[in-house]
């Protein structure tokens, strides 16, 4: 019974351990609001299943990319660690800041990609309508 008890507990505990990491310091997302069509000559390379496109917008500029033909994803190319005046750079569905070597997951919401890079990349909604391409604050 003892065994049972001290078992639960120790779960317990394991399962109440949580990343305190303070995220507060993040860089929040800048109003956006961005209409675009998919059959603009400059974003024909978007129109494929992991093609992307820059656009204007945001703070250093956007970058859309369609994840899979019909799911679309758009970040700012700002760095999260907002020591950058260089916007990032996009390669191997990754985005990577050249000041500072970070490099964050178009596929996993912008995640950080690196140990000791706590935020996350500025993602926007994209709302698709026919060709027509939507990229807003969430």
């Amino acid at each position: 019974m003892f065994r049972k008890i001290a078992c639960l507990l120790l779960f317990c505990t394991i399962i109440s351990c949580s990343d305190t990491t303070n995220l507060t310091n993040c860089i929040r997302s800048f109003n956006v609001s961005v209409v675009t069509d998919l059959n603009n000559p400059s974003l024909i390379n978007a129109q494929t299943p992991g093609g992307f496109a820059e656009l204007a917008g945001g703070n250093k500029g956007i970058l859309l990319f369609n994840k899979n033909g019909t799911d679309f994803v758009a970040f700012d190319r700002f760095c999260p660690s907002n020591d950058c005046t260089t916007p990032m750079t996009f390669e191997n569905r990754l985005l990577k800041c050249t000041c500072d070597e970070g490099t964050y997951s178009v596929d996993f919401g912008g995640a950080p990609q690196k140990d000791g890079f706590d935020c996350p990349a500025i993602e926007y909604r994209v709302t698709k309508n026919g060709s027509t391409i939507r990229i807003s604050n969430f």
